[in-house]
C-alpha cells in the first residue's frame, strides 16, 4: 500500500503487472541509501537502469516523469550488457539476461547499486530485490546481506514490506 498509493489516483483500468513493478522500483528509491561516493557531486542524477530487453515499455518513464529522489532528477537508462553499467543506482535485470544472471550480479558485487529481477534464482544469485507473485499480488523478496555488501541501507519500513527477506 505504502508503495503504490501514487499509482492509484486518476487511473481509470487497473495497473499492468510492469505499472506496479515501475512504480515499486520508483518507490524502493525512498527507502534505501547510498553511500555518498555513489554520486559524482549534488547534481548528479538519479539513475534507474534496465539491463536486457525491457519488459516495461514506456511505464518506467512515465512513472518517473517530473520526479525526483532526494533532490536529485531521475533518469532511466537502458544497456545491452553489463560493462556498459558504469553509473546506475537501481538496475532491472531483465529476464533476458537469465543465463548471464550469475555473472552479471558477480560484475556488479563491488558497486552501489541496488539489483532488482523478477526471476526464481535472482535472491540465490545475489541479487538484492526479487518479485515474486502471491494470491494475484505482486510481492518482493529482499537480499539485505546483498545490499549492506554494496554498502546500501535498505530501509526497516522496506524490509517489513518484504516477503523472505534476510535482515
Amino acid at each position: 500500500m505504502l508503495l503504490t498509493a501514487g499509482l492509484a489516483r486518476g487511473q481509470v483500468s487497473p495497473p499492468s503487472e510492469y505499472q506496479l513493478k515501475a512504480a515499486f522500483l520508483y518507490n524502493f528509491a525512498k527507502f534505501v541509501d547510498w553511500p555518498p561516493e555513489a554520486f559524482a557531486d549534488d547534481q548528479s542524477p538519479f539513475i534507474i537502469g534496465i539491463l536486457g530487453e525491457s519488459p516495461f515499455g514506456s511505464d518506467l518513464d512515465q512513472t518517473v516523469a517530473g520526479k525526483k529522489i532526494n533532490d536529485r532528477t531521475i533518469l532511466v537508462q537502458t544497456f545491452r550488457s553489463v560493462t556498459e553499467v558504469t553509473n546506475c543506482h537501481i538496475l532491472f535485470i531483465c529476464n533476458s539476461e537469465e543465463k548471464r544472471l550469475s555473472e552479471t550480479i558477480k560484475k556488479l558485487n563491488e558497486r552501489a547499486v541496488l539489483t532488482v529481477g523478477d526471476n526464481d534464482r535472482f535472491i540465490a544469485a545475489g541479487g538484492m530485490v526479487n518479485f515474486t507473485r502471491e494470491a494475484n499480488k505482486i510481492r518482493f523478496q529482499i537480499n539485505n546481506d546483498a545490499a549492506r555488501a554494496s554498502r546500501l541501507k535498505i530501509s526497516s519500513k522496506l524490509l517489513s514490506l518484504a516477503v523472505n527477506s534476510s535482515r
